[in-house]
């Protein structure tokens, strides 16, 4: 597989292909070697986000099932233009890798996974063309909290434009973002996700490599401002009806899921805490996988 011009390398094994949509252009990996429900990974937001924090989901599915993953835009290999990141951006990206999937795949209905706050994206996705989907795992999703939970209008944000153009000026914006993105701060916030210091440290390798490429503080400056957060994420899930697994960790700075026990009391909603931090499936891959495969068994 050929590297960028800056020299990064395939977060994931298999083909990778880049589409163009109405979020812009999308890289998606895929494996579809095996036969079955095929399966798409979304990874998190964060400021080095790519598709590498889904590795051992991927790696564990392929040869067993089709699986594919997608860099959201303004991460990995997707584009990276400065312009303005939305949940809405978001929504489309994944709509139209699911609807490529489906087209490859004969039209079959889906499963997907997503991680953190791109759990809101991807319920978005479903509530919106539910057709497409026939269940969805959520790991660490955001939204289950008193600050991030809402009801908020349908579709809206919470970005402020005036902090989006102070942090992305021209001016200002590079020497910021190297800042966010040199070594021990990103070594920082990767012991918060995992609740300890000890991290994945080929998550942290590639994250440092991915947020090195040209364009890569547009997006996250959008997420520093607000303008990736939705303000209706409770409602999101609330009008969710497919089978639904989530798992989240008890461990770390990412771990407040007050408001889980009322989705818990949902027939179509099974949730589980483990003992780790907010990216299980790199502490504990064994036991989150078994969840999974034991869910998606239960369903056919």
């Amino acid at each position: 597989m050929a590297t960028s011009p800056d020299g990064l390398p395939p977060a994931l094994p298999g083909r990778r292909e880049v589409i163009d949509t109405a979020a812009g252009r999308v890289s998606v990996y895929g494996s579809a070697e095996a036969e079955g429900v095929p399966l798409l990974l979304i990874h998190s937001i964060n400021a080095a986000a790519n598709a590498y924090e889904v590795r051992p989901l991927y790696l564990h599915a392929q040869g067993r099932r089709p699986v594919y993953a997608l860099d959201l835009p303004g991460f990995g290999f997707s584009e990276r233009s400065r312009r303005l990141y939305t949940p809405r951006v978001m929504a489309d990206a994944i709509h139209a890798v699911a609807d490529a999937i489906a087209r490859r795949h004969g039209g079959v209905r889906i499963d997907a996974i997503a991680l953190s706050l791109s759990a809101s994206y991807l319920a978005r996705a479903v509530v919106e063309r539910p057709e497409a989907y026939r269940s969805i795992g959520l790991i660490s999703p955001t939204g289950f909290d008193r600050r991030l939970s809402g009801r908020g209008p349908a579709g809206g944000d919470r970005g402020s434009p005036r902090v989006r153009a102070i942090v992305d000026s021209r001016l200002l914006g590079p020497a910021l973002f190297a800042l966010l993105v040199s070594r021990p701060s990103m070594r920082f916030f990767l012991q918060k996700t995992f609740g300890s210091k000890r991290i994945d440290e080929g998550l942290f390798a590639y994250d440092y490599h991915s947020a090195h490429q040209p364009g890569a503080r547009h997006a996250p400056y959008c997420f520093v401002a607000g303008h990736l957060f939705p303000t209706d994420a409770t409602t999101l899930y609330e009008a969710l009806t497919f089978p639904v697994l989530m798992l989240h960790g008890s461990r770390g700075d990412f771990v407040d899921f007050r408001d889980a026990p009322r989705f818990a009391a949902r027939p179509n909603w099974t949730i589980r805490a483990l003992p780790t931090g907010a990216f299980p499936h790199f502490e504990d891959p064994a036991t989150v996988t078994g969840l999974f495969d034991g869910f998606f068994a239960g369903l056919a």
